[in-house]
């Protein structure tokens, strides 16, 4: 059954929108010109974006969709979100309409995706900083991560599965799923340390437990990574290589037997730095290496054009969290990764502002959640 918040609330919410919102997106690596182009960029994209708003608010009648969506919107530049603040209302209206009794939020008609959509409605959650929101995002931060993978369901520390997230609870976990909800336990952290205590549970008991939860959490997260790396330093399983990248889950990858690829192995990395390891950290180094061998922004490396959208999303959040503002590949060859992604998307944006892969695999074929896509990404560039 899904609860919503009363329409009294959603009045106290969204009152006070235009001074919730994250301040604008501060000048990265990148110089002035390319930054303007970006910007005017984003500004097409959610041009297009606002007029493909369905009439229930959402983007494609779908949580996951309207979230990344609502996220594109919210951490854009004061100057271009001013303008769609009504969309935006109606958007997060949409996404509070998802939330279920378990605290997870999710579309009745296809509860078979609860992690994902969850994890990508927290993110929107999240960047809004409203704090209207918050019980919202801790409960069902809460939800997310009573459905990773561990001794509660019978799942041993020694099973390839331990420590990890699926589409639902009793789906077997993927690296997708699950950089997804890390990224979204770790940007609801700080929420969820302030979240008030349950009656007669005093603060500080409270804190300690949940600060022990997520010790835990972030622990079995490290142990699936592994098993998800092929790097036979951490991955005793017999599949595993050695060249330090990613699959999609233990003994299986999308580009074929235990194949390490691009968009993997770049949420790979991102997930272990979100989950508390040291960018020079030997697990990070081996992704990061594999990473080099295989730079381009010209293809999906094992993949070519499938996921090519997802890839640019993922690789700009790792490459940010990693650091480096430039990647010196195989060859010896330095490259301006943020320069590179710019160029990249600014020439292939359509005249609607728009972008869609003709590879229509993994909803690729969808221009709302590609160009979702391509916004976050040109907002990591100049952030």
């Amino acid at each position: 059954m899904l609860k919503c918040p009363s329409w009294v609330l959603y009045a106290l919410v969204f009152a006070s929108w235009t001074i919730l919102l994250p301040a604008g997106i501060s000048a990265g690596s990148v110089d002035q010109s390319v930054k303007h182009e970006i910007e005017n960029s984003i500004g097409t994209a959610l041009s297009y974006l606002a007029a493909s708003q369905a009439e229930d608010g959402s983007w494609g009648h779908y949580p996951g969709v309207t979230g990344l969506v609502l996220t594109a919107f919210v951490r854009s530049p004061e100057s271009i979100r001013g303008q769609y603040l009504d969309q935006i209302e109606s958007g997060y209206r949409y996404l509070l309409r998802n939330l279920n009794e378990d605290g997870g939020i999710y579309p009745a008609f296809e509860p078979q995706l609860k992690a994902y959509n969850t994890s990508i409605s927290i993110l929107a959650l999240v960047a809004a900083e409203n704090p209207g929101f918050e019980q919202t995002i801790v409960d069902a931060r809460r939800y997310l991560m009573s459905l990773q993978a561990d001794e509660d369901d019978g799942v041993a520390p020694d099973s390839s599965t331990y420590g990890g997230i699926g589409y639902n609870k009793d789906e077997r976990s993927d690296i997708s799923n699950m950089q997804f909800a890390i990224e979204a336990i770790r940007a609801s952290e700080e929420i969820a340390q302030f979240a008030d205590a349950p009656s007669g549970v005093s603060m500080e008991g409270e804190e300690a437990e949940a600060q022990q939860s997520d010790k835990l959490f972030w622990e079995k997260a490290i142990t699936f990574l592994e098993h998800c790396q092929n790097y036979k330093a951490y991955n005793n399983f017999t599949w595993s290589g050695d060249d330090g990248g990613f699959v999609y889950y233990p003994g299986n990858s999308k580009a074929g037997g235990t194949t390490s690829y691009g968009g993997m192995t770049y949420a790979g990395m991102k997930s272990f730095i979100h989950a508390g390891l040291a960018p020079d950290d030997d697990r990070v180094q081996a992704a990061f290496e594999w990473i080099r061998n295989h730079y381009t922004v010209e293809e999906n490396p094992e993949l070519g054009q499938q996921g090519l959208f997802y890839y640019y999303h993922v690789m700009a959040k790792a490459l940010t969290l990693y650091g480096e503002d430039a990647v010196v590949d195989s060859e010896g060859d330095s490259h301006d990764w943020r320069v590179d992604l710019a160029n990249k998307l600014l020439t292939i944006q359509g005249s609607d502002g728009s972008w869609v892969n003709e590879n229509g695999r993994w909803w690729e074929n969808n221009p709302d959640l590609v160009t979702a896509y391509c916004v976050m990404t040109l907002q990591e560039i100049i952030k």
